[in-house]
Formats: structure tokens, C-alpha cells, sequence
């Protein structure tokens, strides 16, 4: 018995630790970015903004409990999600797979630090297609949207 448990106990933990790892099982890595900059809430704003038009893409949504908080006479640090995407973009993720139209757009969030300086922060499309089975046009597809949002991240925060 002994023997039969020391040959099982490897195989089942090495079988959990697989199933975990696998996409959609909520364990994959989530590969978020935070990037913490010397530029202020403000002008992480509006460097990320012209970042998203100078890759080619467009501002699909726009939230901020910080705005909404001001509205109601509360003050908050400043904090701003983006929804990003692109017609092309969405036609093809949706011939790859309808359960990944969930995603987008894919966000981008800017956050206030306590010096007023602004931490962008976002997840690589590629991580948030692997939730979805979409075989190797999602695939592809996540690859090439991670090249865009890094040179989205890098323009918004360098300079």
C-alpha cells in the first residue's frame, strides 16, 4: 500500500499542478505591467492617449471612479481605465474564437501615486486571449496585439 501511494502521490500532484497552469483555469500567469513613471496622473493621461492614436488604435471606453467621486464632492487619487481595440482587431478575434468578444477592448489603467505621479498598468492581450480557445488565430492575435500595447506602454512613459 505504501509502495502504490509513493507511485500515485507524484502523479497526482504533478497532474494538479498542470490542470492549474492550464488557460482558463484562472492559475495562468497574469502578466500584468505596472509601471510606475515620473510624469503626473495628468500627463500619463494624455501621453497615453496620444500614445494609443500613434499605434493606430482608438479609446473604445473611458472610466474613472476618481472623476465620479469629484462629481460627488469626494476626493480620491486619480485613476483611469482605457478600453483599447480596433474593428480589424475584433472581426478577427471574433472569427477565432465568439467567447473571446468578452475581452475587448483591452484596458489600460492609469492610477495616481501619493507624489501625484502616475503608474500605468495593463495585461498582455496574449494572457487575456488565453482564457479562451481560439487555437492558433487567437494565439497570433494576442502575440500581435502584445507588441502594440508594449509600444503603446513605451511611448506613454518614456520621454
Amino acid at each position: 500500500m505504501h509502495r502504490r501511494t509513493f507511485l500515485i502521490l507524484p502523479l497526482v500532484c504533478l497532474t494538479l499542478l498542470l490542470v492549474g497552469l492550464l488557460p482558463g483555469s484562472g492559475r495562468t500567469a497574469d502578466r500584468l505591467m505596472a509601471i510606475p513613471t515620473k510624469h503626473t496622473y495628468a500627463q500619463l493621461v494624455t501621453r497615453l492617449n496620444a500614445a494609443i492614436k500613434a499605434e493606430d488604435m482608438f479609446v473604445v471606453s473611458r472610466a474613472s471612479a476618481s472623476v465620479g467621486a469629484s462629481r460627488r464632492g469626494v476626493k480620491i487619487p486619480g485613476n483611469m481605465v482605457v478600453g483599447v481595440f480596433r474593428n480589424d482587431f475584433a472581426v478577427r478575434m471574433l472569427n477565432a474564437s465568439v467567447s473571446a468578444g468578452i475581452e475587448a477592448p483591452i484596458r489600460f489603467y492609469v492610477t495616481e501615486n501619493a507624489d501625484g505621479t502616475g503608474t500605468l498598468r495593463y495585461r498582455w492581450p496574449s494572457t487575456v486571449f488565453a482564457r479562451h480557445d481560439g487555437g492558433p488565430a487567437l494565439i497570433a492575435l494576442g502575440r500581435e496585439l502584445d507588441r502594440i500595447w508594449e509600444a503603446i506602454a513605451n511611448r506613454a512613459v518614456k520621454g
